[in-house]
């Protein structure tokens, strides 16, 4: 049986920094600890594109099956998640980003603003979602259904039972 380990990553530079309290993340988590993921570690990094790659590269090194981020998505002078994330990974899935986006538009014309990139890099899933905690819900909604399947794919187990 396979065990599915996560990390999620806020990116903000006020939660960094202590001025505000990190509530998606801790959403996040909880949603990928429903899904049957043991999340390992959760982080908070300023939206600095080296740190937010260096601590994607670290969370890949250590084994995780997924690194979820929160944060940095959108189009502030300072939401550089999708480009550290392009930094990272080998191969890009989009169908996962524009899913998001597409279901999301649904509720909100800003969702068409949100940048968040999915990929792969070795064997870890990677996927940016935004840092409210209420499109952190309804993204994760949307993905929900093939989270375990991708990280079983990416693992070698091509065979389709979710």
């Amino acid at each position: 049986m396979t065990t599915y380990r996560a990390a999620v990553v806020t990116v903000s530079d006020s939660s960094a920094a202590g001025r505000r309290q990190d509530t998606s993340g801790p959403l996040l988590a909880g949603l990928l600890s429903e899904l049957g993921f043991v999340v390992i570690a959760t982080t908070t990094v300023p939206d600095e594109r080296t740190q937010i790659a260096d601590l994607l590269r670290q969370h890949v090194t250590a084994g995780v099956s997924m690194v979820a981020t929160t944060g940095g998505t959108g189009l502030g002078p300072r939401d550089v998640t999708p480009e550290a994330t392009r930094d990272v990974i080998e191969r890009e899935i989009p169908g996962i980003a524009e899913a998001m986006r597409a279901e999301t538009l649904r509720k909100t014309p800003f969702a068409m603003t949100s940048r968040q990139v999915a990929g792969s890099v070795g064997r870890t899933l990677i996927v940016n979602f935004p840092g409210s905690t209420k499109a952190v819900e309804e993204c994760f909604a949307v993905v929900r259904p093939v989270l375990k399947h991708v990280v079983d794919l990416l693992m070698g187990d091509t065979e389709h039972r979710h």
